[in-house]
């Protein structure tokens, strides 16, 4: 059986805490309403009413496959006045997984603003605004946020995830191509935006090989009116001391 695992997106990770599959952690709202021209908001609808039904795979070295489903919905925008560290309004969205987020939109882009999962008494304000899409939107554009290793874990140590040692590792995102044509069970989609994520963490992989920078690598299609429609995440170990891991999730319905 496989630990409970994190999907990775530059909207941050999301985690359903019910085993013995995985889920985590997703995904941005505007300072006194976010008009329909600001840059990134067909890319990243904020609206209440829509829903987006993802499939999700993941497989570890030596292990099969697994699958789960993850729902995600608008719930439009909410004032975040009352709550410690937070003022102003945002969009919120909630996923099935237990954990809800809020965005913010302007001329900069799209950028997560707080989180709450089921443990945290009130939504948790992010240090720093939190991209999910930056402007401008064409190649070459990129910025930082922080990721963490979702999928790496260690063979025989408890606990086994890296994320409890490195909760925090630098990933910067980058526009690699725009104007993409995707196909995914939810039907095709025109004119996205391909994002890649890159970051690297330096762990003891065995006693041959010593300390090594492995590679974390994310990579997300955004298309317009719909969102996120397909990530995929890779971060593997090549290790006997670590298990490395792939991921993948996939729009299958959306409204």
């Amino acid at each position: 059986m496989s630990p409970p695992t994190v999907i990775p997106t530059t909207l941050g990770p999301m985690r359903r805490l019910h085993a013995p599959m995985w889920l985590s952690l997703l995904l941005a709202a505007c300072l006194g309403g976010c008009g329909r021209g600001e840059p990134g908001r067909d890319f990243f609808p904020l609206e209440a009413g829509h829903r987006w039904t993802y499939d999700v795979s993941s497989e570890w070295e030596g292990s099969p496959p697994e699958r789960e489903s993850l729902t995600l919905q608008a719930l439009g925008e909410h004032s975040l006045e009352g709550f410690d560290g937070l003022d102003g309004r945002a969009w919120q969205r909630h996923g099935d997984s237990g954990v809800d987020y809020w965005h913010r939109c302007d001329e900069t882009g799209i950028y997560r603003v707080a989180s709450k999962s089921e443990a945290d008494p009130q939504p948790q304000p992010d240090a720093v605004r939190r991209y999910v899409l930056k402007a401008p939107f064409v190649v070459g554009t990129s910025w930082q946020a922080s990721t963490t290793a979702y999928l790496l874990r260690r063979r025989n140590e408890f606990p086994p995830e890296i994320r409890h040692s490195h909760p925090a590792i630098p990933m910067t995102y980058t526009i690699e191509a725009v104007q993409q044509k995707v196909q995914t069970a939810a039907g095709s989609h025109e004119g996205c935006l391909r994002v890649r994520g890159q970051a690297t963490v330096r762990l003891f992989a065995d006693p041959v090989n010593g300390w090594q920078d492995l590679p974390l690598s994310t990579r997300e299609w955004y298309c317009p009116g719909v969102g996120l429609v397909r990530l995929e995440r890779s971060e593997p170990a090549s290790s006997t001391f670590l298990v490395g891991g792939v991921m993948k999730m996939e729009l299958v319905s959306w409204q």
